[in-house]
């Protein structure tokens, strides 16, 4: 099979367990893959945890069974790597697909040192984004492997920590790997819907929204008893439940040859184009307020930043969103901005 990601058919499909746990599991879950649509198995054999003393993975052992269950069904394998030894060993076993992980993304260091590793391999290396949302940082780790003329690589688009409570194991933030698709328009993107959720029931709704923004692929944990999973037991599904949702996604096309919708979708474009402008030049207009009244405060030695005014305005801003369908999720961020920006204004002198 040709690995390459790029000539890959659309959305292609990684899966399997989140941790290479016994032998009988890794074989059980690559029969049951090479039957489904998945044209790699993965699984966790070193897994990064944030506390120490739970379940680190099996470690090289499982590498072996990863090898027997590719002997015996012919499905491609992958694995994480977080250093060099472990990029030594997966390729001594015939792993075909590597990932860096999150947490290893956020140490150039360690980037470096497992891109020097595979200097010039063929084998596909996925580039999952840093545990926060940091676009430069993994723009870096990406550059780090191009520069050691690795060129089949993907990004891996798995959530980001926050510290606000939200439905998801990890927050979305689907404008950062926009934003990362922007910068490479011709690297592959992934979407690993589990370590978003932390919920099964959140993964296809996932999947659906990667495909209607054009991503190229996803990375699935599937197990073949998924509540007894060894660790991310409520994130991962069964093959059955995987073929399932492949099966339901409502895959789109780019474009239409309608010329209907084309001139409709422009006009569209045109109005929000117009109401862009226009909250530009509002909130220039807010800002120049945010001036003088720093201005005020520095004359009369008032501190800047008033706690139970900025929660009052947050607060009839959530009420005013909710009535134009706003979600209180974004209404947080956008006036979050726009407070942060009000405070720098507030700070010229």
């Amino acid at each position: 099979m040709d690995l390459k990601l790029s000539n890959l058919d659309r959305p292609f499909l990684l899966a399997g367990p989140c941790s290479a746990e016994t032998e009988e599991q890794v074989l059980e879950i690559a029969r049951d893959l090479k039957k489904s649509k998945a044209v790699a198995m993965r699984a966790g054999i070193w897994k990064p945890r944030t506390k120490p003393g739970s379940f680190e993975g099996v470690g090289e052992e499982g590498l072996r069974w990863l090898k027997k269950a590719k002997e015996e069904t012919g499905i491609p394998t992958a694995t994480e790597v977080a250093n060099p030894k472990h990029v030594e060993l997966a390729l001594k076993n015939d792993v075909d697909i590597l990932w860096i992980g999150a947490r290893t993304t956020v140490s150039p260091f360690n980037v470096q040192e497992i891109a020097e590793a595979l200097k010039g391999i063929e084998n596909p290396v996925l580039i999952k984004n840093p545990v926060n949302p940091d676009l430069a940082l993994w723009m870096g780790a990406i550059e780090r492997f191009k520069k050691q003329n690795i060129q089949n690589l993907g990004a891996l688009h798995r959530g980001f920590s926050a510290y606000e409570k939200s439905k998801y194991r990890n927050i979305p933030e689907w404008q950062i790997p926009l934003d990362l698709k922007s910068e490479f328009p011709d690297l592959p993107l992934l979407l690993d819907p589990s370590h978003i959720a932390g919920n099964r029931q959140l993964i296809q709704p996932l999947c659906q929204t990667a495909l209607d923004l054009n991503y190229d692929g996803f990375m699935i944990e599937t197990h073949p008893k998924p509540d007894e999973a060894w660790s991310d037991a409520k994130q991962q599904i069964t093959p059955e439940i995987l073929n399932e949702i492949m099966a339901n996604l409502n895959f789109k096309t780019n474009t239409s040859s309608n010329e209907e919708f084309g001139e409709n979708l422009a006009l569209m474009r045109d109005q929000i184009s117009d109401i862009d402008y226009k909250i530009l030049e509002s909130l220039g207009k807010r800002m120049e307020i945010a001036t003088k009244i720093g201005d005020f405060k520095r004359a009369e030695n008032v501190s800047i930043f008033q706690p139970e005014h900025w929660k009052e305005i947050l607060q009839e801003m959530l009420k005013k969103g909710s009535q134009h369908d706003l979600s209180s999720g974004f209404v947080k961020k956008f006036y979050k901005a726009i407070h942060q920006e009000s405070i720098q204004h507030q700070q010229k002198e």
